[in-house]
C-alpha cells in the first residue's frame, strides 16, 4: 500500500500566513500540518508516500527531504496549475503501481481512520471493488458531495444537492483508497463547469463501467484546517494529548502546572509561571517572570522577555516577544519582533464574535476570543495595540504607540499622527 498527499494549493484563506509557505506547512502543536498525516500513514504501515506539490514547493522539499528522518520514503510530483483533485492525483501516476490512499494535506486524519480504510478494502468480497470513500454524516448536504448507498456500496455521487434533493446525509470526506485503475478513469475525465478535473467525475466513470465503490462511514475524528483560527483549534487538540518532555533547562523558582514540552537548548528563567499544556521548541529563552497560559505554542529560536503573558497562541520560529507584552489567541509568523508593551487584544468590548476578513469578505470567526494574525517579519514599536481579528501582512513596520483597528497590507509602514503640546509652567520662585 502506498499513499499520495495533496499539497499543491496556495491556501489563500490563510493569508498572510501563506504568502511565504504552503498552507500545509503552517505550524500547529509544534509541527507542520502535513507532518501529522505523514506520521499517521507511517504508523499505519505505509512508508512510500508521494507528495503532490506546486505552490512554494521548495519549502516542503527542504523540510522533509527524502523522508528518511521521519521513517518514510518521500517522492515529489509537481502539479502544474491548479486544475482539480483528479488532475493532482494524476500528476503522481508514475510513482504508483499498487493500491494507494489519498489525503488532502490540510485535513488531518488519525492513524485509526487510515487503518479502518485499509481494513475495509482488505475485506472486500469482489474483485470489482476499485475504490473506497470515507463518508461522514452531515447536517447540511448542500455544502458537500453526497452519496447514495446500497448494501454498503456507493451507487451515486451528487455534488452539493439541495436539502430536498439529497439522497442521504452521507458526505464524501475527501479521504480515499484507490486501486491503480483510477488513473484510467482520470484520463477519461473531462473539465467540469468549474474548469477543473474533479475526482468525483472520475468515480462516476468507474461506476458507469461497472466497477464497485465501497463507503466507509467513519466516526473517527479528523480536522479540516482552512482558516487562521482553525490552526488554534487544531493546536489545542494536539497539545491536550501531549506528555511532559523536558530536554532544556528550568531555573529555580519556576512554577509549572500541567504538561510542558521543553526542547533542547531552551531555558525557562526564574519566576516564570506556566499552566500547561504548553509547547516550547528548541533554543528558546523564556522569562524571567513570564506567564505562559494553556495552549501557548512557541516554536524554535524564540525569545520571550520579562513579564510577558502568552495565552492560546502559536508563535513561529525566530520571533521575539519583548517585555511587558500580551499575546492572546493569536498566530504570529516567523522572525517577527514585538516591541515592549505590545498588546494583542483578543476580546471585543461588546463580547460578540470576532469578525475577520478572509479573501476580501468579513466573516464571523465563531470565536468570542481571537487575537491578531501576523505574517512573517512584522515589527511593532513599543506600546503598540492591535484589536481582535486584525491581520498584519509580511514585512510591515508598526511605529510606537499605534492602535490598529483594521488589517494592514504587506510591506507597510504604519504611523500615527500626534500633536505634541508643550506649555511653559510658572517658574517657582526661590527664597
Amino acid at each position: 500500500m502506498k499513499a499520495i498527499i495533496l499539497t499543491a494549493g496556495e491556501g489563500t484563506r490563510m493569508r498572510p500566513l501563506t504568502t511565504t509557505r504552503p498552507k500545509t506547512m503552517l505550524i500547529t502543536g509544534g509541527k507542520p500540518l502535513i507532518q501529522y498525516n505523514i506520521e499517521s500513514l507511517r504508523d499505519a504501515g505505509i512508508k512510500d508516500i508521494t507528495l503532490v506539490v506546486g505552490y512554494k514547493k521548495e519549502v516542503i522539499e527542504d523540510y522533509f527531504g527524502d523522508g528518511s528522518e521521519y521513517g518514510v520514503n518521500i517522492t515529489y510530483a509537481v502539479q502544474e496549475g491548479q486544475l482539480g483533485t483528479a488532475h493532482a492525483i494524476g500528476s503522481a501516476e508514475e510513482y504508483i503501481d499498487e493500491s494507494f490512499i489519498v489525503l488532502n494535506g490540510d485535513i488531518i486524519v488519525s492513524y485509526d481512520l487510515i487503518r479502518n480504510l485499509i481494513e475495509k478494502y482488505a475485506t472486500r468480497t469482489s474483485n470489482n471493488v476499485k475504490s473506497v470513500l470515507t463518508l461522514i454524516e452531515v447536517d447540511d448536504p448542500s455544502s458537500y458531495g453526497i452519496v447514495s448507498t446500497e448494501n454498503g456500496k456507493i451507487t451515486e455521487i451528487i455534488e452539493k444537492p439541495s436539502v430536498e434533493d439529497a439522497p442521504s446525509n452521507l458526505a464524501n470526506a475527501g479521504i480515499y483508497l484507490f486501486s491503480p485503475e483510477i488513473f484510467d478513469a482520470i484520463r477519461k475525465t473531462e473539465l467540469s463547469k468549474r474548469g477543473e478535473y474533479e475526482i468525483t467525475d472520475s468515480l462516476d466513470i468507474e461506476l458507469s463501467e461497472g466497477w464497485e465503490i465501497l463507503g466507509l462511514i467513519s466516526n473517527e475524528k479528523w480536522m479540516d484546517v482552512g482558516r487562521p483560527w482553525e490552526l488554534l483549534e487544531c493546536n489545542q487538540d494536539f497539545l491536550e494529548k501531549m506528555d511532559d518532555s523536558i530536554e532544556g533547562e528550568i531555573e529555580d523558582n519556576v512554577t509549572i502546572h500541567g504538561p510542558v514540552h521543553l526542547g533542547k537548548g531552551s531555558i525557562i528563567r526564574s519566576g516564570c509561571y506556566i499552566q500547561g499544556p504548553v509547547f516550547i521548541g528548541e533554543n528558546c529563552d523564556v522569562g524571567p517572570n513570564t506567564y505562559l497560559r494553556p495552549y501557548a505554542c512557541l516554536c524554535n529560536d524564540i525569545d520571550v522577555g520579562n513579564a510577558v503573558e502568552i495565552k492560546n497562541s502559536i508563535i513561529m520560529d525566530g520571533t521575539n516577544v519583548n517585555h511587558l507584552s500580551y499575546v492572546g489567541d493569536s498566530v504570529i509568523g516567523v522572525n517577527c519582533n514585538l516591541g515592549a508593551g505590545t498588546n494583542l487584544a483578543n476580546l471585543r468590548f461588546d463580547d460578540k464574535h470576532v469578525q475577520v476578513t478572509v479573501k476580501g469578505n468579513r466573516i464571523d470567526s465563531g470565536r468570542r476570543k481571537l487575537g491578531a494574525i501576523f505574517g512573517d517579519d512584522v515589527k511593532t514599536g513599543i506600546n503598540t495595540s492591535v484589536n481582535p481579528g486584525v491581520k498584519i501582512g509580511n514585512g510591515s513596520f508598526i511605529n510606537a504607540g499605534c492602535v490598529l483597528y483594521r488589517d494592514i497590507e504587506s510591506f507597510s509602514l504604519v504611523s500615527t499622527e500626534t500633536n505634541l503640546i508643550v506649555k511653559k509652567i510658572k517658574e517657582k520662585k526661590e527664597n
